[in-house]
């Protein structure tokens, strides 16, 4: 059973964003298409080989904490071993730590793979998270210590942040680090959903962790990175540094995964190694931070994905019913699912939801690329298209993707909702990625409230540019001219909202002009997937002015327009409500005097 579209994937990098293109920049230079499908091809076969079929059974078994040790799936150690061998783990990374230097536009590709295929092996993609840190801030000793260890798939890296009292406000943060004579720290404290913060899988975990040096600042600026691992080096060998597993989080998904309730200094012998300056912990893990999340927004894109394929396969095979228009003849044979409009309509939702997220992910990957790549200005646009594409790409693969799952489900009718069918796994895998690396509300205070008017609207600006060369774009080709025509509206309805809700910041009212900011988000959401699908289908609709795609090619390309057509009539138009609430003057959920009863 297929668990994504290798010929979309190919489609969406060569022929929508010309992945080759970053080579002329001199840190990609090294590579070209052959590279890049070399990487992506291991990593298939990882995914095909080592993960696919373990699917349901790491679901099942999941993590256990006994006598102070948590086991987790044996699959989990060949599959680390497999990926640090493959060199997968660091592909991002630049030659001289250890990577393959590839772009994040095949790296993010190659995460998006992996989670398609089984998400309950979200392993790598926190190590390298952790390791990156390490490489890009710490000193020449903890990256020697460290980072070949951690690529390798020996130890594993995990990101300690979160707390009991703090939640998403790092700012609350009470875990301690008191220096020591010989420069490390010693900690005290707890941390929680720490995301494969134990296991037995790999020989130490390695955690990047936020604390407060004694005597720091209140707030943010008294925030310090360390790593503090389970295990450290002595001059006897390695020893047992302090960190104790209080508990593992039993959750409604991803439950290869361990989530683990932490403590740190029960004995007071853990110890901690400051990565760069004090106080500079949280800037550190926010210059990492587009990174995780488009790590997220690509596992919400794979799960929904390999959602989709199956329902489509199902609906394929499973005959129920006849046509509408022929209910009367009797004997006509049932017709599969696939032909009812409704079940259609469904599986194009999913289609343009899966399809739409990955472009929009890819977009965003680019541009990181360039950023990282470039020079001058081109360097500086990038890393602003950058910033503002951001809270969608994190947010839409994810909300959307709950809902894209919900129609795999009931694609299936009842049997989706057993477990004789992958989709009801799926459906609670997903659900943890709208709260993943910044909840849904925190990236809609992110866009409305810094975004939208970063550098004085430049990001905006380039953002509604780069969206205007799509519609000019378009607008060559008669058959697409509604639908740049209704893009542009859409450019118009979002000026509209931001003009009505700009007079609220102005006045510093901050609470009221925030207060529908996730309904902004979705709006914005729906504009920039919608802004994707029309350059897919000019793309695809080039193929085949100058291609003459046949067979199953130009079904490919056609599926792409009508795709974005059902994308524009069927989604598009919920930006309507949206705007009409978000310029409505009516406040009904801020806390005011009178308490009201919820």
């Amino acid at each position: 059973m297929a668990y994504f579209s290798k010929r979309n994937l190919n489609f969406l990098l060569h022929e929508v964003f010309h992945a080759e293109d970053l080579t002329q920049y001199p840190y990609f230079s090294a590579h070209d298409r052959g590279t890049f499908d070399m990487a992506l091809d291991s990593a298939t076969h990882i995914a095909d080989t080592l993960m696919y079929p373990y699917v349901r059974d790491v679901d099942r078994n999941q993590p256990e904490l006994k006598n102070g040790q948590v086991t987790v799936h044996p699959r989990i150690k060949a599959f680390l071993e497999a990926m640090g061998e493959a060199g997968l783990i660091g592909a991002g990374f630049s030659f001289e730590r250890g990577g393959q230097q590839l772009p994040e536009l095949i790296n993010s590709c190659i995460g998006f793979i992996l989670m398609a295929a089984n998400n309950g092996m979200m392993y790598t993609g926190l190590t390298a998270g952790a390791a990156n840190l390490i490489a890009t801030f710490g000193s020449d000793d903890l990256n020697d210590r460290y980072v070949a260890n951690m690529l390798s798939g020996r130890w594993q890296g995990t990101m300690a942040l979160t707390e009991p009292q703090a939640g998403s406000s790092l700012s609350d943060i009470t875990t301690t680090a008191t220096p020591q004579p010989d420069g490390s720290y010693k900690l005290k404290g707890q941390k929680v959903f720490i995301s494969a913060g134990d296991h037995d899988a790999a020989d130490n975990i390695i955690h990047l962790m936020l604390a407060r040096i004694d005597g720091a600042p209140k707030g943010t600026k008294g925030i310090s990175l360390f790593v503090v691992p389970k295990f450290r080096d002595t001059e006897n060998g390695p020893v047992d540094n302090d960190v104790t597993s209080t508990g593992v989080y039993h959750k409604l998904g991803q439950k290869g995964v361990p989530a683990m309730h932490l403590t740190m200094g029960e004995r007071d012998d853990c110890i901690g190694y400051l990565v760069g300056q004090p106080h500079m912990g949280l800037p550190y893990m926010f210059q990492m931070m587009n990174e995780a999340r488009l790590g997220v927004g690509m596992t919400a894109a794979g799960i929904a994905t390999a959602a989709y394929h199956a329902a489509l396969q199902y609906a394929k095979e499973r005959p129920q019913s006849r046509r509408l228009n022929e209910k009367g003849i009797l004997d006509a044979p049932q017709t599969p699912i696939i032909n009812h409009p409704d079940v259609r309509r469904m599986l194009l939702f999913q289609k343009a939801v899966t399809e739409g997220s990955l472009s929009l992910l890819l977009e965003a990957a680019k541009q990181y690329d360039i950023a990282h790549a470039a020079e001058g200005e081109e360097k500086e646009n990038a890393q602003l298209l950058l910033e503002i594409l951001m809270p969608m790409a994190k947010t839409y693969p994810s909300e959307m993707g709950v809902q894209s799952v919900s129609q795999s489900v009931q694609t299936f009718g009842g049997y989706g909702f057993t477990e004789d069918f992958p989709v009801e796994q799926l459906y609670r895998d997903i659900r943890i990625t709208p709260i993943y690396e910044g909840t849904t509300g925190i990236q809609a205070q992110d866009l409305l409230g810094r975004k939208m008017t970063m550098k004085g609207g430049k990001a905006a600006q380039l953002l509604m540019q780069a969206i205007g060369s799509t519609i000019a774009d378009a607008s060559a080709h008669d058959e697409f001219k509604p639908y740049a025509g209704m893009l542009k509206a859409e450019l118009g309805r979002l000026q509209e909202v931001v003009q009505a809700l700009m007079p609220h910041a102005g006045a510093g009212d901050y609470e009221r002009y925030l207060s529908d900011a996730t309904l902004f988000l979705e709006q914005m959401g729906i504009v920039v997937v919608a802004w994707q699908w029309l350059k897919q289908a000019v793309v695809a609709k080039q193929a085949m002015l100058t291609q003459n795609p046949q067979g199953d090619e130009l079904a490919f390309y056609e599926g792409k327009i009508h795709t974005m057509k059902y994308f524009f009539h069927y989604e598009v138009p919920k930006t309507l409500g949206l705007a009409a609430r978000l310029k409505d003057t009516e406040i009904l959920t801020i806390v005011s005097e009178k308490e009201l009863a919820l």
